[in-house]
Order: structure tokens, then sequence, then C-alpha cells
């Protein structure tokens, strides 16, 4: 008989901010799978489950043991940061998981960072946004580039994930002057959020000019204003329109 696979967003990494529904599925599972840091989080909650990791950029190894070890029938907890739909082990098991059809997946959706972040911030993803991840080891960056004058030319608001590492230490950079051309306001508000619900969590606020020289490292997440995207006090604020209507 086989197991069941869970492939579970644990949100930013505060036992407060997982869901009812992951917690359900840690609880249900037999062994806690993943990158070492993010098993590392929850290991404290259920110090009695086997464990798997492995370190970063393994996630294809990681997804294959989590699918077998599931055929085999076990009940395995693949977990992951934020939601595991977004830049998460959701999408590469599920490529995998047709070789594997006695084994049921369900997909358990966590709290990420554009949202946990924007929550520290008051709103500053109250009208449309975009999300886009600043790495460039899985795509091009002259992709990332497009997305980038896309998003300026539609006016969203933006979230940027990975905007450095100790290899791209000028991609957020980079990034701010993709926008600057496209015609972003070198005053549009900004802000960045490091170690979002952790400890040490820390907000700062700039301009998109000024945001140039920000420092941000893999712990960090971007936001980036539209054009009616204001600061009030404590708050990044973007409004739908709810008071012009």
């Amino acid at each position: 008989m086989s197991g069941n696979l869970y492939v579970v967003g644990l949100g930013p990494g505060n036992s407060e901010m997982l869901t009812e529904q992951a917690c359900k599925a840690l609880a249900d599972a037999d062994v806690l799978c993943g990158y070492t840091v993010y098993v590392e989080l929850v290991r404290p909650l259920f110090p009695e489950k086997e464990t798997y990791t492995t370190a970063m950029r393994g996630e294809m190894d990681r997804c294959r043991w989590a699918l077998e070890t599931a055929a085999q029938g076990k009940n395995v907890a693949l977990v992951c940061s934020g939601d595991a739909g977004v830049y998460g082990m959701a999408s590469p098991v599920l490529e995998l998981a047709g070789a594997y059809p006695q084994v049921s997946v369900e997909v358990v959706p966590g709290v990420t960072a554009a949202l946990s972040g924007a929550a520290v911030l008051g709103a500053p993803l109250g009208h449309d946004f975009c999300v886009i991840s600043l790495s460039d080891l899985l795509t091009p960056w002259a992709l990332i580039e497009k997305r980038l004058q896309c998003a300026a030319l539609g006016d969203f608001s933006l979230c940027l994930y990975n905007p450095a590492s100790h290899k791209r230490k000028d991609h957020l950079q980079r990034a701010v002057d993709i926008l600057l051309k496209a015609g972003k306001e070198k005053d549009t508000p900004c802000a960045t959020v490091r170690n979002i619900a952790r400890p040490g969590q820390e907000a700062q606020f700039y301009t998109l000019e000024a945001l140039r020289s920000a420092p941000v490292d893999m712990f960090t997440t971007v936001f980036i204003g539209s054009s009616t995207t204001r600061q009030e006090g404590p708050w990044l604020i973007t409004p739908r329109g709810y008071r012009n209507a």
C-alpha cells in the first residue's frame, strides 16, 4: 500500500504562521523531508519524526526520494519555505509524479514572503502586483530583465524575491536601473523586509533611487510601489481606489 506525499508550505518560519492544514500534514507524516534549513524550522515541533535533508541545489533528488519513499508506503511531508507553489517544490514534484501513479500527492499552501512581508509594511500590494525572482540560476537574466520592464510599463507594484546572494551582489542595482529606464519614477516608495517573522526582523523604507544601494541578502524581500503607492508613517500603502468609488 502506497503512502501520501504532502508538499507543505511552512510560511516564513514562525510556527504561529503555519496553517492548520500544514500542521495536520506534518503531524500525519512519517518522514519530514526537505532542504536542511527548512526541516530544522519544524523539527522542534516533531522531534520524534524521521527526517531526510539535502543541501541547496539537490531539489530534484529530494523530490524523487520523497516520491520513492511514499511509494514504499510511508507518508512523507516535503517542506518548503513560504508557499510550496511559489518558487517551491510543488512544481518539480508534480513534474515527476507521473512516474509514481500509486502515490497520492497533496499540495499544502503556506504564507509566501510577498504576503507576510507586505503585512509587516502595511498594504504595499493593495492593488495589482507582480512577483519576480532576481535569481538567474534557473532563469536567464534577459528574461528577468524583460519581466521587470513589462512590470514597470504596466505600473504594477512589485515584490522581488532573491535580490542578492554571495555570487549575485549587484542584481538589485541592475533591477532598479531597468525599472528607472522603463519609466518608474525615482521617488517611488519602496521598502525591504529582512528575516520576515523570524528573530531580527527588520523593515527599511527607501525611494526607488535610494533602493539601488540598499543592503540586501537572500533573507531579504524587496517591495517597490506603483505610481499610487505612498508612505504614511510606518505604513506603505497602495490604494485600490475605494475612496474614489
